[in-house]
């Protein structure tokens, strides 16, 4: 499925710390909550100053967590949650991490008004998401992120984390179905939004694809008919065959024995009717002759199964 993947930090994220065995430090409840109570410590602000690729131990996360949970202080939050994050991208600490209760601490920032805090908090939690045990915690915060995405400002730093972060949660069919209120707007996102945003939400979108039972609420979404020209052949390669690879993903779902029978009638002005239309058949019969030789056996493979 889907040629565009990438996939390697799947296979790098979710077998977690194979062969080792780490020493977890764990806290007493504290009354707050019902959760475990972190430990102060005076030299906490330090810890905020390492290098990007210094891998910190259970005790400093201990004291970093505690930092985040008890400063005000919006400038100090944002380095803990950058220090944060650059360790959450370490398996072991992806597990010490939610041990130390600190997925919620890191969660709870997403609501900030500041953006940057927020952005950095999204990006703590896209690393943390690569643990499928972190996935369980952090799934109360997709329809959070979901709706902050199309509310923050268009192709900003923020918006592009929390597509990435919802990105990361699809990966596996889980947690798919909690985006199925939001394809209309993640469509009409990809076709309003520049190149980045465009990549991010059609690596989401990919995702979905993947999933039969996501086909249906993927065909019916109403989407605008310039979404066609994303099949153009001056159309950038990275969005080109990302595009392809959608229709292709779900042309295979489509022939999921049992689904055809079961198809609903798609409503004018759907993906459906788009994309099984004679406008994209044109485009896909145009594209046969692109300078591309990925784009043209691609294009080959989806119209071998029409």
């Amino acid at each position: 499925m889907g040629g565009v993947r990438e996939v390697g930090w799947v296979a790098a994220g979710l077998v977690l710390g194979a062969g080792a065995c780490y020493c977890i430090y764990r806290l007493t409840r504290g009354p707050r909550r019902g959760r475990r109570r972190l430990r102060p410590s005076r030299s906490a602000e330090d810890l905020t100053e390492v290098s990007y690729d210094e891998v910190l131990n259970a005790e400093q996360l201990e004291k970093l967590l505690y930092l985040l949970e008890s400063t005000d202080d919006p400038i100090i939050t944002e380095k803990a949650l950058v220090t944060l994050g650059n360790n959450a991208a370490f398996s072991v600490n992806q597990a010490i991490i939610r041990e130390l209760g600190g997925i919620p601490l890191v969660g709870n920032k997403i609501n900030s008004l500041n953006q940057s805090i927020k952005e950095k908090a999204l990006n703590a939690l896209n690393n943390l998401s690569v643990n499928v045990e972190n996935q369980v915690k952090i799934k109360v915060y997709v329809q959070r992120v979901c709706e902050d995405v199309f509310a923050d400002p268009l192709n900003s730093a923020v918006q592009l984390a929390g597509l990435r972060l919802l990105t990361n949660m699809t990966v596996t069919n889980d947690y798919q179905h909690l985006l199925s209120s939001y394809i209309d707007g993640l469509f009409h996102l990809l076709l309003i939004g520049n190149g980045s945003t465009k990549v991010q939400v059609l690596k989401l979108l990919l995702n979905l694809s993947e999933n039969p039972a996501m086909t249906e609420g993927l065909l019916s979404a109403q989407v605008d008919s310039s979404f066609l020209s994303l099949y153009d052949g001056q159309i950038a390669n990275e969005i080109l065959l990302r595009a392809l690879t959608l229709f292709q993903n779900i042309n295979n779902c489509l022939k999921v024995e049992g689904f055809l029978a079961a198809q609903p009638p798609f409503a004018k002005g759907s993906l459906f009717s788009l994309l099984y239309g004679e406008d994209c058949a044109q485009k896909m019969r145009a594209l046969v002759h692109h300078h591309d030789v990925d784009v043209k056996e691609k294009v080959l493979a989806i119209m071998q199964k029409l």
